[in-house]
């Protein structure tokens, strides 16, 4: 019955103005506190609810339903709640930041609410120019319906009605949409708003005749075997998510009143990527893109769980960082630890096909995790000189443990390493010197020591004196030519064979070098300072193998300029074998030798151009 058509009572009719600037609070609304316009209908869908759990506090066998009907740019919700009186109309309606739910001694009970924040209806003008609501209390039943009218200009009426206007107790709101929000009260729109929003809500919600809730939630309901299960739960996972899952995990934590599932991303993810997930409280969709629910190792998963415990923030978007939350958080990435290390005693092979994908996450738990680690030590894969290995495998092959920082390092020494029988884990990916470092922890009797330049040099086979001092011409002439890069010439000899010349150097020879150019390129004052800054570390060193037959022929050499240019090929040679970055100094030598080169290969004696 369309309640404007009711004889008003005489002595509710003079019209009331809020003591704000509404206008300016729908502003503040629409831009600032809340993300879309959607709140609209979770706002609605939230009042709904809570009226029917205030009803059924004190009458539990109340009816528990909420109607929703859009046409032509107009909506009606109807809900069975507890329903207002006129004077809770005028207390409750018209005062910003008041709730119903404080009220009637509720306030013990409040945890069964959704709302906390008592600005409620007021979030639907954001979507509509005018809001009447027919309300009749459950608590009062003698008292007659009542009728709260307002407009976006700031004004409301309240009167009371026939009590045919609302035979039974609880509470319909229409709204009546706002220039250019039309679509908002569309029927497609709002049903895909309240399944969004309502779909595991407790109670009877629809859309028409549609069904909006869906419950039992996908992880509470029955299946005949744990393998139809995880198909229920891949699908579910598609539909929400838009992957099909690695595997699926159980969030059931009674203790934190959480319950839902994580699921396992299907490709590999940076750990500086914030996860999002899906939140909702009491059934009411909280948040799609909740970043805090889960420990930052956690990144190879999305959630979707249901909470009674978490505090949503003022615009019920996110979640409010408190203890609860920590508890929660530390709470949910106990279970996926658990879900990991039961992997990995009973099931290698999803272990071993999820590491392969996700081994950065869990490196990542088990640095700050010595359990986690002890427990991933024989699964977690690391590049070494004997392939790729387990750190656990690796250290039973080799009694001293050697890794380097960077990749860089390891990529100048593994080849030489491995051919002197050296074993070196390449430490330069993301957390992997922290574990290699954290390996005695666990492993007790482990020898773990980083790689550098100088432990190299010392496992290289000396050359005899006699022949280093005959000579003695030729590293002169070769130290003389890179002594301007800040490199040595050293000569030793060392498997492999085919290799030439090896370039060391390391983090602190690296830092030496780029001071002296910071230095070379600096004005009086600058120089000055970076000049006090000199170091007394090794400088990058250059060894020459003497083993070499190329090395060899090149020492025998007596042509000082030639002698310079070989050592120049040989330094950007040995630069481009370990992969490293060229400076602007070094490919120009490269250039300079390469010409150089090719301008003694194609000198020739006068007179003997043509001959053959």
């Amino acid at each position: 019955m369309d309640s404007q058509t009711s004889q008003p009572s005489q002595a509710s009719q003079s019209p009331h103005t809020f003591q704000v600037d509404l206008r300016g609070l729908v502003d503040l609304l629409s831009h600032h506190l809340y993300s879309s316009p959607k709140v609209y209908l979770r706002e609605l869908l939230q009042n709904a609810v809570d009226a029917i759990t205030a009803r059924r506090a004190e009458q539990p066998d109340a009816p528990a339903a909420v109607r929703l009907y859009a046409e032509g740019g107009t909506l009606r919700v109807e809900d069975s709640g507890i329903g207002l009186t006129e004077s809770d109309v005028h207390s409750l309606l018209a005062t910003i930041g008041r709730s119903s739910k404080r009220e009637d001694g509720l306030q013990a009970a409040r945890s069964d609410f959704l709302g906390q924040f008592g600005i409620g209806l007021l979030a639907c003008f954001v979507v509509a120019e005018r809001i009447r609501v027919v309300s009749r209390s459950a608590r009062t039943p003698d008292a007659a319906p009542v009728e709260w009218t307002a407009t976006d200009d700031g004004s409301y009426t309240v009167r009371t009605l026939p009590h045919e206007a609302r035979p039974e107790p609880g509470t319909t709101v229409h709204l009546v949409a706002r220039a250019g929000a039309g679509e908002w009260l569309t029927e497609e729109r709002v049903r895909s708003l309240a399944r969004d929003f309502g779909s595991l809500l407790p109670y009877d919600v629809r859309v028409g005749d549609e069904a909006i809730a869906e419950l039992p939630a996908p992880w509470d309901r029955t299946h005949p075997s744990p393998a139809t299960r995880r198909v229920a739960l891949a699908r579910h996972c598609h539909d929400l998510f838009g992957f099909t899952p690695l595997d699926t995990i159980d969030l059931n934590v009674p203790l934190a009143g959480v319950r839902g599932v994580a699921y396992v991303l299907p490709s590999a993810v940076s750990p500086a990527q914030r996860a999002s997930h899906r939140v909702h409280l009491k059934g009411m969709l909280l948040t799609e893109r909740a970043e805090q629910l889960l420990p930052d190792w956690a990144f190879f998963v999305r959630c979707v769980l249901d909470t009674d415990s978490l505090r949503p923030t003022a615009s019920r978007e996110s979640l409010y960082e408190d203890e609860t939350l920590a508890a929660v958080r530390e709470a949910l990435g106990e279970r996926i630890r658990s879900w990991l290390t039961g992997l990995a005693a009973g099931d290698p092979e999803r272990l071993a096909a999820f590491l392969s994908v996700h081994h950065l996450g869990v490196k990542s738990l088990a640095r700050h995790d010595n359990e986690m680690l002890r427990t991933m030590l024989p699964w977690l894969p690391f590049e070494t000189t004997d392939g790729r290995l387990s750190l656990e495998e690796f250290a039973l092959r080799h009694p001293v443990v050697h890794f380097t920082r960077t990749v860089e390092e390891y990529r100048q020494v593994a080849p030489i390493a491995s051919a002197q029988g050296i074993g070196v884990i390449n430490g330069g990916y993301t957390y992997d010197s922290e574990l290699v470092e954290a390996l005695p922890s666990v492993r007790p009797g482990a020898v773990v020591s980083e790689l550098d330049a100088d432990t190299v040099t010392a496992h290289l086979d000396a050359v005899d004196p006699a022949e280093e001092l005959a000579l003695s011409g030729f590293l002169m002439a070769a130290r003389a030519k890179l002594d301007p890069l800040g490199c040595d010439v050293v000569l030793r000899a060392f498997h492999p064979l085919s290799v030439p010349a090896l370039h060391l150097d390391d983090r602190a020879a690296r830092h030496e070098q780029a001071r002296a150019e910071a230095e070379e390129q600096a004005d009086d004052l600058w120089a000055g300072i970076l000049g006090s800054l000199r170091g007394s570390a090794p400088r990058a060193r250059l060894v020459l193998n003497h083993l070499n037959p190329l090395i060899r022929r090149i020492s025998s050499l007596r042509d000082p300029e030639l002698i310079g240019t070989a050592t120049e090929s040989l330094y950007g040679q040995a630069l481009l074998m370990a992969q490293r970055p060229l400076r602007p100094a070094d490919s120009a030598l490269l250039n300079r030798a390469f010409i150089g080169l090719l301008e003694w290969a194609t000198h020739t004696e006068p007179g003997k151009d043509d001959l053959r």
